[in-house]
């Protein structure tokens, strides 16, 4: 599957030095696991659908109610219809310097950042839905008046979000502005359950697949399919030592499309069926 480059595949021609950018999305059939390279920071503004998104090491998942703030990277993207059969998001971009420019001018760089997130979720309340129509009024004005205008809606929208979230929210702000290439170990093993495919961790992981398999047998010193069905194959056989499911209700959620190919790996890792597994006290 083709990488897209976002923001600039929205771009009508070749814009040069973009700070702030504001497009519609709108589809009528899913997308599953698209990979996207996202260039600058977003606020997505869900309306209308389903939005699953994987990062390095997290996922996150949004209806309508919510909307998301977005670190620029690789992407992962699901994006599903509603009962309309539509799928629409308002899409809301903008650059390092405009957000060190706002940090500089509205807070006053106390704020430590301890933990690294690449989401920020915000509820879609009365002041977005308002925000969302002014949005739109925008995009119907002159170019020469939008830009200016979009870079205050901008700020205004980042002041009530920093009113409304307070520290949380500056914390996130600056962990977007700290450089930091998230471990190899620390994505592999955040994904052991994720269900993703190889080539969809390593581009996560900014690799091609090849270097992907590479890297993987020098840190782990076996092959990653070898690794991540060893991993899989032992949650599932601590899920059924529980006593609450079995075999044929959990061997989708491992990874496997049938049950006998489920039954004859577990009984090649364990040396027995699923079905003879007792319960753990």
């Amino acid at each position: 599957m083709a990488i897209e480059n976002i923001p600039e595949i929205y771009f009508s021609s070749k814009e040069q030095d973009v700070d702030v950018f504001v497009y519609d999305f709108k589809m009528t059939s899913a997308v599953v696991k698209s990979k996207v390279n996202l260039g600058m920071h977003m606020f997505s503004f869900l309306q209308v659908g389903k939005k699953h998104v994987h990062f390095a090491g997290t996922s996150v998942a949004v209806n309508k109610e919510q909307s998301l703030v977005l670190k620029k990277g690789n992407w992962l993207w699901t994006e599903l219809l509603d009962t309309e059969a539509i799928y629409f998001c308002k899409l809301l971009f903008f650059s390092d310097r405009k957000l060190i420019e706002f940090l500089e001018k509205h807070t006053e760089n106390k704020a430590s950042v301890s933990e690294k997130r690449p989401y920020f979720i915000i509820e879609n309340d009365a002041y977005i839905v308002s925000y969302l129509a002014s949005l739109t009024t925008i995009s119907e004005t002159a170019t020469v008046f939008a830009k200016h205008l979009l870079a205050l809606k901008f700020e205004e929208l980042m002041l009530y979000l920093l009113q409304k979230y307070g520290l949380e929210f500056e914390i996130y702000l600056r962990s977007l502005i700290v450089n930091e290439t998230s471990s190899f170990k620390k994505i592999v093993e955040s994904k052991i359950h994720s269900q993703l495919k190889l080539e969809e961790i390593a581009f996560l992981c900014h690799m091609s697949l090849s270097t992907f398999k590479r890297r993987f047998i020098k840190e782990y010193q076996v092959s990653p399919g070898k690794w991540f069905q060893d991993k899989r194959l032992l949650k599932a056989k601590a899920t059924l030592e529980k006593g609450l499911l079995t075999a044929s209700d959990i061997y989708l959620d491992f990874g496997y499309t049938n049950l006998s190919n489920f039954s004859i790996a577990f009984k090649n890792k364990f040396g027995c069926n699923p079905s003879e597994v007792r319960i753990s006290h």
